[in-house]
């Protein structure tokens, strides 16, 4: 097991331990060690990397897997001591089988079951969502100890097998029963599998109240949920060897709490997500001051879909495996609860996640967790609350209409308590996460805060962050609602970002960010897209705070998006560089704001506050150029009368600092001309930033564009 303190990553192929850093570790400390397909010995055929929803390597960890057919094999060095495998696979759909597995040349006697039972999963009520979950996973105890160096390979046996990644783990001996505790074998159960238990667990834990329910080796087969679980434990073997086989564990809206869930096995059959059956490990409440560790959860809807009271709860050191939905979802009320250490693989929605809906979670916190290849939404979700933390998480290969991480304020039904108080993002390594969103046509970012359904307006602290081959870009700053709503009070302090498909910065919201201390290299595109969305919905504030480097270019061209490692193109000569970019005033008059001036469109106008000459409207092209021709507009329709503006020039490279281009000149406008001037800037203009500002109006007591043009012809 890796020590505490360590920092885990990949290199190799292999997940290692690294020497311990200044701030605390990114990830779980697990007690097994994985190693990907694609670094293994192989007579299969290698997949990927493909970042393509919908396709099988797009859902493998790393986006790469090996696919065997019959007789091929993949053979892996095993990395640590380990006497137990877990692996990850997908098989066609419909199709079972099974692998011989063979450990240092000798094929065992036992092999590995492998199915597409629990995957291919259709949602077809969720907006961009295409068949998906590949993957599984199928676990075995090899019966030896082995130790680093040996070789354990799996081959097919006649199915088309597609092996992903093995865990190698040195699994203990199982516990004994604890002194005193009410064994469910006592009351009936059967650990062989074939009878029914529940009767016996519910009146174990009757029993047993204030004191230990202990579950021995063995399999159980619970054929309906519990309730009424309170002030008991409930204990296993270890997750290996203690397992309980059914869909619905728990199933209760209320309890007065002091519930210890501990080290045993709940396996589920759920083959489909139907959002309407409590098919969860614990759906509801465990009461205050509960607990659950040690817990292998897989083939459920939901690890754990957490309402009503929970304060003080702690889940951890924990697997959540394989479930059509969440892994943990605190589904509002939450005060106090404490998420950590806990492994998460293959979630069919976000894999952890805060929803503040009826009530706002509240001082609640996810803290080095690990979650690898959530397939259709985020790695870590906080969806409103008050003060929330997400701190040192390792989060990998999100998929589809998803982050690594999520600040959002999208509330999905009423009452929604949207983000308030202070949110602290601290720590996080974001691997490979970002993805394509098929209702936005655009993508999402690696961590991504987004005024939804209303602005965020709570203080988001993003600090010690880093950013590994985003495939897209590295920060998002949306308001994904598509209304404009803005984003503000967001610090991004401290950030390494190594590898983007485009921009290190994405920014589509109006609001402002502060940045410091992020360096970036590797940047597909450039360092910043700034592009409101929709269009004229507002700007997006960058303030350099210092110690920022390797992503300075902005985008040049709103109407494209740029695309994984295109580079930034030069712009078209005859390109309108003002188009779509966004801009400012001193002041507007009822709804002609700044960007109807750069909307495209000559008929709608932005008009500057009336009688209060001068006037100043404001435009950031992204990039420093040397603009030489300027196109002024006002609508064309003969209702507006001729008229002269007084227009000063000027411009600048940093926003901070202008100088004047053109001094107060005289610019007529006349309908039987098309109502526009042209402004011929001198040679040896360069400017990022351009100001027209307007000290006279001849028809109007008000600076007044329809359209602002700004070329780089003469």
């Amino acid at each position: 097991m890796p020590a505490v303190g360590t920092v885990v990553a990949l290199a190799a192929g292999t997940l290692v331990t690294l020497a311990p850093a200044a701030h605390a570790a990114a990830g779980a400390t697990l007690p097994f060690t994985s190693v990907e397909a694609e670094s293994a010995t192989t007579t299969g055929s290698k997949i990927g990397p493909d970042y393509t929803q919908g396709t099988l390597a797009s859902e493998a960890s790393g986006r790469q897997a090996v696919r065997l057919t019959s007789g091929q094999r993949v053979e892996f060095t095993v990395p640590r001591a380990a006497n137990a495998v877990n692996l990850a696979y997908s098989v066609p759909d419909g199709q079972s089988g099974s692998l011989d597995v063979y450990v240092n040349g000798t094929r065992l006697t036992r092999t590995l079951p492998v199915t597409s039972k629990y995957s291919y999963i259709d949602t077809s009520w969720i907006p961009g969502a295409k068949t998906h979950h590949f993957f599984d996973n199928a676990r075995m105890m090899l019966g030896q100890n082995l130790q680093p160096g040996d070789k354990v390979a799996f081959q097919s046996t006649g199915t088309q097998v597609t092996v992903d990644v093995a865990d190698f783990e040195q699994v203990d001996v199982a516990a004994t029963q604890p002194a005193g505790s009410v064994s469910v074998t006592s009351k009936g159960a059967d650990p062989s599998g074939n009878g029914g238990s529940t009767q016996a667990f519910r009146d174990a834990i009757a029993a047993a109240q204030g004191g230990v329910v202990w579950i021995p080796p063995g399999d159980y087969r619970l054929t309906s949920s519990l309730s009424g679980v309170q002030n008991v434990t409930l204990q296993g073997a270890g997750s290996w060897y203690s397992v309980v086989h059914t869909s619905r564990f728990i199933d209760q809206s209320t309890s007065s709490g002091n519930v210890r869930i501990k080290d045993f096995a709940v396996m589920g059959e759920v083959t489909e997500r139907v959002d309407s059956n409590p098919d969860n490990f614990v759906n509801g409440s465990l009461g205050p001051n509960s607990s659950v560790s040690g817990m292998w959860i897989q083939h459920l809807k939901v690890g754990l879909w957490l309402t009503g009271n929970n304060d003080n709860l702690v889940i951890e050191n924990s697997r959540i495996l394989d479930t059509t939905a969440d892994g943990i979802n605190l589904n509002g009320t939450a005060k106090g609860v404490r998420v950590r250490n806990n492994f998460l693989r293959n979630q069919g929605d976000d894999a952890l996640a805060m929803w503040s809906l009826y009530s706002p979670d509240t001082d609640s916190s996810f803290e080095n967790n690990t979650v690898t290849q959530p397939n259709l939404a985020n790695g870590i979700a906080i969806y409103g609350g008050t003060d929330i933390a997400v701190r040192n998480n390792l989060v990998s290969d999100t998929n589809a209409l998803g982050s690594g991480i999520a600040i959002s304020n999208q509330k999905f039904l009423d009452p929604f308590f949207p983000l308030a108080g202070t949110i602290t993002v601290d720590g996080n390594t974001l691997v490979r996460a970002g993805a394509m969103n098929p209702n936005w046509n655009h993508p999402m970012g690696a961590l991504r805060v987004d005024s939804y359904d209303s602005a965020v307006n709570a203080t988001v602290n993003i600090t010690d962050t880093t950013v590994t081959d985003s495939p897209y870009s590295a920060f998002e700053f949306v308001s994904g609602g598509g209304q404009g709503y803005p984003v503000r009070n967001v610090t991004v302090d401290g950030a390494t970002v190594r590898g983007t498909g485009t921009v290190v910065v994405q920014a589509e919201a109006q609001g402002a960010a502060t940045f410091r201390n992020v360096t970036a290299t590797g940047v597909g595109a450039a360092g910043i897209y700034n592009c409101p969305y929709p269009a004229n919905s507002g700007t997006f504030a960058l303030t350099d705070g210092g110690g920022n480097s390797g992503w300075s270019s902005t985008w040049a061209d709103c109407s494209t998006w740029p695309q994984p490692g295109q580079g930034n193109p030069d712009p078209d000569p005859n390109r309108n560089l003002a188009k779509g970019r966004p801009a400012t005033a001193t002041g507007s008059q009822d709804v002609y704001t700044p960007g109807k001036a750069v909307d495209g469109d000559a008929n709608s106008y932005w008009e500057s506050t009336n009688n209060a000459f001068p006037q100043s409207w404001t435009v950031d092209l992204g990039s420093s150029y040397a603009v030489r021709r300027l196109v002024l507009k006002l609508p064309p329709s003969a209702a507006w009368g001729a008229r002269t503006q007084t227009i000063t020039v000027l411009g600048s490279t940093d926003g901070s600092t202008y100088s004047t281009v053109l001094g107060a000149t005289g610019y007529r406008f006349d309908p039987a001309t098309g109502n526009t001037a042209t402004v011929t800037l001198p040679s040896g203009t360069n400017l990022r930033h351009l100001r027209l500002s307007v000290s006279a109006n001849t028809g109007w007591p008000a600076g007044q564009f329809s359209e602002v043009e700004a070329y780089l012809t003469s």
